[in-house]
């Protein structure tokens, strides 16, 4: 008898054991070849994107190498221009917070908006600051180079003035450095390390690459594009308005295309449409057909389509747009909120995928 409650002892405690080893699992299997997907989206989309920034990043760095030998108006009106384009390139590439990317934190070294000007100003004036710090996140990456390049002064005379003293030319130098340093270092790893394990590792569970890409490319969409782009500066989760949260606020006239640029890329992800050739390869579109949710698929590019449209009629500054009519901005955040009821509730569940416990929000989807 002894004999046989000890076997079944062993027995429960093995089954409970495999159990737990499966915890991550969500035991889902399906014909789809993430593999596949996965390899589209490393080589055709994720670092072709991180290339093309990179080179946009070293064409920032020589007009800056220009600007500081001779601060006039042609060289900063050029530095200017390479900030923007390198601004819209960076649009591409921000979802992609996977990997070394993860690690470093490379998209808080970027894009986090507003940026302190007052932390700007001290660190310039004291010259002692470690600029990948956390505590200087909101002092460095394109949100504090569009306070550079346009907001140090009320004209461009006074703001060229400005950089007739050393510190200014060295903290703007120093920011540019940064962003290529970092950016470097994430294309790096893609290239020569994590690009295979990307590709490799495609299981179900909530630690694979693919589900993790999945979960990241909804947190951009919901968190950075849906409410830092629209929702917070139209005022969706306050009782007021807060234009000076819009992006590119010093700018004053290109934060509505750099929404647009990113809701394209959003499609494009979603599409597997590569980002050098336009050619459209495995993607979620494709897994979405795969399982027989065409309609869903459908329904999410019709969705995207519909809240372009929405966006292309605000101002070209949303700024501008929210003091001035901040409900058109609101209509703009009722269409992404579609977008994200479709994948956050409706592709998750078509995937199989289980929403990452630490990604919690409290908007009600």
């Amino acid at each position: 008898m002894k004999k046989l409650i000890y076997i079944f002892a062993v027995f429960v405690l093995v089954a409970a054991c495999s159990e737990s080893d499966d915890s991550n699992d969500n035991g889902v299997v399906d014909n789809y070849n993430r593999a596949a997907m996965q390899t589209n989206l490393a080589d055709n989309i994720i670092i072709p994107s991180l290339e093309n920034f990179k080179a946009s990043l070293e064409t920032f760095s020589d007009a800056n190498s220009t600007f500081v030998a001779s601060p006039d108006q042609v060289n900063l009106d050029n530095l200017r221009a390479a900030w923007l384009d390198a601004y819209k390139k960076w649009q591409l590439v921000e979802p992609f917070d996977i990997g070394q990317a993860e690690v470093i934190g490379y998209r808080n070294q970027m894009n986090i908006y507003p940026t302190d000007v007052d932390n700007i100003e001290s660190n310039i004036e004291n010259g002692n600051y470690d600029l990948t710090h956390d505590n200087n996140n909101d002092a460095v990456g394109f949100p504090a180079l569009d306070y550079m390049l346009y907001g140090l002064a009320d004209s461009d005379t006074e703001l060229l003035n400005k950089y007739q003293d050393v510190k200014y030319i060295t903290y703007l130098t120093d920011l540019i450095e940064a962003m290529s340093m970092i950016t470097e270092e994430v294309l790096t790893d893609w290239t020569t390390n994590y690009r295979s394990t990307f590709i490799s590792s495609t299981s179900n569970t909530d630690t694979s690459a693919t589900n993790m890409f999945i979960n990241d490319f909804m947190i951009y969409f919901e968190r950075k594009l849906r409410t830092n782009k629209i929702g917070t500066p139209s005022g969706v989760f306050a009782s007021d308005i807060f234009p000076e949260k819009a992006e590119a606020i010093f700018n004053g006239e290109s934060s509505r295309e750099l929404a647009i640029i990113a809701l394209n890329n959003i499609q494009n992800i979603f599409n597997g449409r590569a980002t050098s050739t336009s050619e459209t390869g495995e993607g979620f579109y494709s897994y979405l057909v795969e399982l027989d949710r065409t309609d869903l698929a459908t329904l999410i590019n019709t969705r995207i389509d519909d809240a372009r449209a929405k966006l292309e009629v605000l101002n070209e500054d949303i700024k501008t747009q929210v003091e001035i009519d901040y409900l058109k901005v609101r209509e703009a955040y009722d269409a992404l909120q579609l977008i994200n009821i479709s994948f956050k509730v409706d592709m998750f569940a078509a995937f199989q995928v289980r929403v990452d416990p630490l990604y919690q929000d409290n908007d009600g989807d």
